[in-house]
C-alpha cells in the first residue's frame, strides 16, 4: 500500500507491504467556499458583534491589521486588499495604516519571503508592511498586568491605532487550544516579558494546556485578558481543507469572530478513533510549518491520545532551516546535558521561561509515552534532539510493527492539523 504525507512542498510517498494493517486518519471532507474572494467580502458585511468595518473606521486616521508569520498558511492574498479597501473608503489614509508581523519571537520575515506571506504587490506598494520585534523595548506600551500577574507589553503600532485588526488561521494548537484571533495579539504583538510569562512552566503543565481544548486552558484564559486591555480588537478568522483551500471565513470582534471559526472547525479537526496504536506515523503538516524542527515538536503532540503507551511515534518533517532559533538550540542542549527530569526542575524555577525552551518542554510529552522517531532530510543537528533519528520511514515502520508484534499501524498524513482522540465503539 501507497501513503502521502505532507513533506515540504509536497508530499512524500511511502510503500508498506500488505502484511500491515494501515488505518490512514483524516479530517472529513470540508466544504468548499465556491467563490473565496465573494465569501471574504460577505464576511466583511455581516460581522459578528461589531459594526460594519467601514462604519467603525470613518473619520479614523490610522488602522493595524495584524498577519500571522511565516510559519502559517494564510491566505493572505485573499484577505488584505478586500479589508484594506474598505478602509480607505472609510477615509483612512493609506500612510495610516499597517500590515504588521505577528512574529511573537519568531525571526523576521523579510525580502521574497515577506512578498511570498503577503502574497499581493497592491498591498506591499499601498500601506506599511512591517514585522513585530518583541525584544526591541521601545517598541511596546507597558499596559499593566492582568490579574494573574502576567506583564502586559505589545506593539505600539497595534496599541495606538485607532482601528485595529487581527487576521489568522484557526487551527489546532497544542498549548493554547487553537490559533487565531486572540493568540495574534499575543503572544503575536507581544513583547517577551509577555511571552516567556505566559509560555513559563506554570502554564505550559496545566493539563488543559492542549490541542483543541479552551475552557480551563491558563494559556487561552490569558489571551483573552490581554486581548480585552486593548480596547475593541476586530479580526478576521479563516479555516482552509487539508489542501490549503479556503473552507470557512468569519470576521468581527475578536472574541465572537474566534470562536464561530472553532465551532467550525473542531468538527473536522477532531477525530474519534476506536482503538489505540503501538505504532503511529504523522507529519508535521509539511510547508509551512516543517521549515524547522522546533515547530516539528507539534506534530508529535497532536496524536498522543491514540499512541499505545511504550508504542513508536514516527513523523516526517523536511525541517529545511534546521533546528530553529539559537535559544531553542540552547534548551535542546539542557534537555540533553540533564535529562528530561533535570530539565523540568530547572524551569519550574522561573517566573520568565528562557526563549523557546517551552517547546523542548513540549516534547517531554511524547518522550513520556513511547519511543519519537524522526524522518528528516533538512539540516538537523540529531544529537540536539533528543529523539531517535531513522533514514527509511518504510523500514522504521516495518520494523515497529515486528518489534512490537502488531501489525496495525495508524497514518496521519496532515500532521498537527488532525487531532484524532481515542473513542470506543458504543
Amino acid at each position: 500500500m501507497e501513503i502521502e504525507l505532507r513533506y515540504g512542498r509536497g508530499t512524500l510517498r511511502v510503500e508498506l507491504p500488505r502484511s500491515l494493517e494501515v488505518t490512514v486518519i483524516r479530517k472529513q471532507a470540508m466544504p468548499l467556499l465556491p467563490n473565496p474572494a465573494e465569501a471574504v467580502r460577505g464576511a466583511l458585511a455581516r460581522p459578528a458583534g461589531a459594526s460594519r468595518l467601514a462604519e467603525s473606521a470613518r473619520g479614523k486616521k490610522s488602522a493595524c491589521i495584524l498577519v500571522c508569520d511565516i510559519t502559517r498558511p494564510v491566505p493572505n492574498a485573499l484577505l488584505l486588499q478586500p479589508i484594506i479597501r474598505e478602509l480607505l473608503e472609510a477615509g483612512v489614509p493609506a500612510s495610516g495604516i499597517v500590515v504588521l508581523v505577528a512574529t511573537g519571537l519568531h525571526r523576521p520575515n523579510l525580502g521574497a519571503e515577506l512578498e511570498e506571506l503577503i502574497g499581493d504587490p497592491w498591498v506591499l506598494r499601498t500601506v506599511r508592511v512591517e514585522n513585530h520585534y518583541a525584544r526591541s523595548d521601545d517598541d511596546h506600551v507597558d499596559l499593566g498586568f492582568t490579574r494573574a500577574g502576567t506583564p502586559v507589553k505589545l506593539d505600539r503600532r497595534f496599541v495606538q491605532a485607532d482601528v485595529k485588526i487581527a487576521t489568522g488561521l484557526v487551527e489546532p494548537h497544542f498549548m493554547a487550544g487553537y490559533s487565531g484571533g486572540r493568540k495574534v495579539i499575543a503572544p503575536g504583538v507581544a513583547h517577551r516579558d509577555t511571552i516567556t510569562t505566559f509560555h513559563s512552566e506554570r502554564f505550559m503543565s496545566h493539563p488543559r494546556a492542549d490541542n483543541c481544548v479552551l475552557a480551563g486552558n491558563p494559556l487561552h484564559e490569558e489571551q483573552l485578558a490581554i486581548a480585552a486591555m486593548v480596547g475593541p480588537v476586530l479580526s478576521m478568522d479563516v479555516v482552509i481543507d487539508e489542501e490549503r483551500r479556503l473552507s470557512f471565513v468569519s470576521f468581527g470582534e475578536v472574541v465572537q469572530s474566534h470562536a464561530l471559526a472553532v465551532d467550525f472547525v473542531e468538527r473536522y479537526a477532531r477525530v474519534p478513533v476506536p482503538r489505540r496504536f503501538k505504532t503511529v506515523v504523522t507529519s508535521a503538516a509539511g510547508y509551512p510549518l516543517d521549515k524547522t524542527y522546533y515547530q516539528t515538536v507539534k506534530g508529535m503532540v497532536a496524536p498522543l491520545d491514540i499512541l499505545e503507551p511504550g508504542g513508536n511515534l514516527i513523523i516526517a518533517s523536511e525541517c529545511s532551516e534546521g533546528m530553529g532559533s539559537a535559544e531553542y538550540v540552547e534548551a535542546q542542549r539542557r534537555l540533553i546535558a540533564l535529562g528530561p527530569d533535570g530539565f523540568l526542575r530547572e524551569i519550574e524555577k522561573k517566573r520568565f521561561a528562557g526563549i523557546d525552551e517551552w517547546q523542548t518542554q513540549m516534547q517531554l510529552k511524547p518522550m513520556r509515552v513511547g519511543e519519537v522517531q524522526l524522518y528528516c532530510g533538512g539540516p538537523v543537528d540529531r544529537a540536539l534532539t533528543g529523539i531517535t533519528a531513522i533514514d527509511s520511514l518504510e523500514r522504521a515502520i516495518v520494523a515497529s510493527a515486528q518489534k512490537l508484534a502488531d501489525p496495525h499501524v495508524a497514518v496521519i498524513p496532515e500532521g498537527p492539523y488532525v487531532v484524532p482522540y481515542f473513542q470506543e465503539r458504543a
